[in-house]
């Protein structure tokens, strides 16, 4: 109503909307993405299981290590496309459920080398570097470890080490 005020209790504090809405917005982040406080600004590392993998894993533990963090391995589930071909229709992509994480995730718990640094494991679906950035954003990492690509698939369509270092907020360390 134009003109009408509501009165309010004297003893309400009123905050500016701003405060307001910023406020509203951090508490639906935070339920969203909850994440364990102990692994703020630790070492996130993409992990497939892959040699390239592994060797940025052994640097990642290296790196926590050294710093006095948590590590932080990132699986990402692929997502495959599927093509509509009866039009001109983007391609629709279909989660594809990967029960490797749970494997990778068991071999994890049984390496000795894992018992140096806290660590826990993050299952992710989605495009490799998008959801590596997200998680270190969630985590506020200090760092993004992942292995390099080697083979034609990485030089035709980019590798996932190139494409993240581009467009990542926050260090990427790329082994070899």
């Amino acid at each position: 109503m134009a003109g009408h005020e509501f009165s309010e209790p004297a003893d309400r504090e009123r905050k500016p909307v701003a405060d307001q809405a910023s406020s509203d917005l951090r508490a639906v982040e935070q339920a969203r993405h909850p994440c364990d406080p102990a692994f703020r600004h630790g070492v996130v590392v993409g992990f497939d299981g892959s040699t390239s993998s592994e060797r940025a894993l052994a640097y990642a533990i290296g790196m926590a290590r050294r710093s006095g963090s948590g590590l932080i391995i990132v699986h990402v589930a692929n997502r495959l496309p599927t093509t509509v071909w009866a039009g001109c229709e983007p391609p629709v992509f279909v989660d594809v459920p990967d029960h490797r994480t749970e494997v990778l995730g068991l071999e994890l718990a049984c390496a000795d080398y894992l018992s140096e640094v806290p660590w826990i494991l993050v299952e992710r679906g989605g495009d490799i570097c998008h959801e590596l950035e997200e998680v270190g954003r969630e985590y506020s990492a200090d760092a993004i470890v992942v292995g390099s690509t080697h083979g034609i698939v990485g030089r035709i369509f980019g590798s996932v080490a190139g494409r993240l270092a581009k467009r990542a907020q926050r260090p990427v360390v790329v082994i070899p």
